[in-house]
């Protein structure tokens, strides 16, 4: 179980996003304010996901309604929609990744410039396969249950765990690689003063973990009754950010060990551009550079895949809690998120708009954990949920004020987010056909929020959740 929880933890945001942001936020300095929000928001929100699922033994819709009474049902349906949404193109970056890992091995890349060959092949029918691939890679391994989501974790996650480590190697060996080391590992304490540094921080810290997903949650429900909540969480944290750590040398070693002045390109890449075009170029340049390049695309498949299961099981669970039969939900959430994956693989535009749109909303998924939190009581959901007879590890006070930042630092990180693309005035930052504004998420969050409010009461008594009294002995 805990490998499949690093597998659903563990995915290309590790991979791809790191190392940009890594590379944005000065390095060291900003590794000094990722490790301090790793134990301030990202292991706080995986006790309370493990916790919840593991004392509810429901989705997201129906942890909610358990946990804190059925009116607040609607905050679990934003939870799992927010990551079903994510899914539906996190689908076509796995696709992707499939690609370019076919096309190093033909000799494709570096046949054709990486360049050439990611322009010729984005928002093309190529991408749209690559998409059905991707999808049905991921519901055949949920439609065989949690003992096959467990097995193919026993073969994926070490797998990836040793890709990385021999990319990792290789890059520190290269002439020259001590230079991305010491960018990545001296921290500039003067750099600490600009809050955009412990900003990103945290963004990544909700990005490399998945706190606030629903997705450990989901995981959570199948743990047996006596397995431990804080020790889990911390390892999933640690185990995690350590998977980032090893992405980071293996990029930045190889950037740095070859181009020294390589940072300012990092920066403006992009998560795609320094994936698909930049990475390849760098591989190029080094002996067997062929080989270390399928390495590179076959642990980016590896973790888009883990990934991407737990995705599809989190869907499957909410709609097998409304008591549709587990075998339709998984063909059921297969088929949809084959089609609403489908303007994501023909359109980068639509794609940039999706993941922009929902990637700011795990902000507002990680606020309803920690309001849920709250309202059940902080200290009492410690004692009876998280502190349990026979834990290995004992969680304390510490953990009370934390769920506290997460619930301001959720807020702080909305408001912050939509600041910084306002762009040149209001007037186009409430846009709502704008890829990149504030009009575009407020415009469909609030669709979405509306529907999942409108139906709340159904939702509620379709997941199991009672009137009156939660099934946790709470009062709604």
């Amino acid at each position: 179980m805990m490998l499949a929880m690093l597998g659903m933890a563990v995915g290309t945001g590790n991979i791809w996003r790191f190392p940009r942001i890594v590379a944005t936020n000065g390095g060291g300095s900003f590794l000094f304010a990722w490790v301090i929000f790793l134990l301030a928001w990202s292991v706080p929100l995986i006790l309370v996901e493990f916790a919840i699922g593991k004392a509810t033994r429901s989705g997201t819709v129906g942890a909610f309604g358990k946990l804190i009474g059925r009116k607040f049902a609607w905050m679990g349906t934003w939870v799992g929609w927010c990551s079903t949404a994510i899914m539906f193109y996190y689908s076509v970056v796995m696709g992707w990744c499939i690609r370019h890992f076919v096309a190093t091995l033909t000799g494709e890349i570096p046949g054709a410039t990486p360049e050439a060959f990611w322009q010729s092949f984005a928002s093309s029918p190529g991408a749209l396969l690559t998409h059905a691939v991707a999808m049905t890679l991921g519901v055949i391994v949920v439609a065989r249950g949690v003992r096959g989501i467990e097995r193919v974790a026993r073969v994926l996650i070490p797998s990836l765990v040793v890709l990385v480590i021999v990319l990792a190697i290789r890059a520190v060996t290269l002439p020259g690689a001590v230079r991305g080391l010491n960018f990545m590992f001296t921290p500039d304490w003067a750099q600490l003063a600009d809050y955009r540094v412990w900003l990103a921080a945290l963004t990544q810290n909700a990005w490399d973990t998945g706190a606030g997903w629903g997705l450990i949650l989901t995981y959570a429900v199948y743990m047996r009754q006596r397995e431990d909540t804080g020790l889990n969480a911390f390892t999933l944290g640690f185990g995690n950010n350590s998977m980032s750590l090893l992405a980071g040398i293996m990029v930045l070693c190889t950037a740095f060990a070859l181009r020294p002045d390589v940072a300012n390109e990092i920066v403006g890449a992009g998560n795609e551009g320094l994936t698909f075009i930049w990475v390849p170029q760098l591989f190029a340049m080094i002996p067997a550079g062929r080989f270390f390049m399928a390495l590179f695309f076959l642990a980016l498949v590896f973790a888009a895949w883990t990934s991407l299961i737990s995705m599809i099981e989190l869907a499957t669970r909410v709609l097998v809690d409304t008591g549709l039969p587990r075998a339709r939900a998984i063909w059921l959430v297969g088929v949809v998120g084959f089609l609403a994956g489908v303007p994501s693989a023909l359109s980068l535009g639509f794609f940039a708009n999706q993941d922009f749109v929902w990637s700011v909303g795990l902000m507002l998924s990680g606020f309803f954990f920690a309001f849920a939190v709250l309202k059940f009581g902080v200290g009492r959901f410690r004692a009876e949920l998280v502190n349990q007879p026979g834990a290995d590890i004992r969680i304390g006070r510490w953990w009370d004020w934390a769920i506290v930042l997460c619930l301001v630092g959720s807020v702080v990180l909305i408001v912050w987010w939509f600041l910084q693309v306002r762009g040149e005035g209001w007037r186009s930052a409430f846009n709502p056909l704008s890829t990149f504004s504030i009009g575009t998420v407020l415009f469909q969050w609030l669709i979405v929020l509306l529907v999942f409010w409108l139906a709340n009461n159904w939702l509620a008594r379709r997941s199991g959740v009672p009137e009156g009294e939660t099934s946790l002995g709470g009062v709604p």
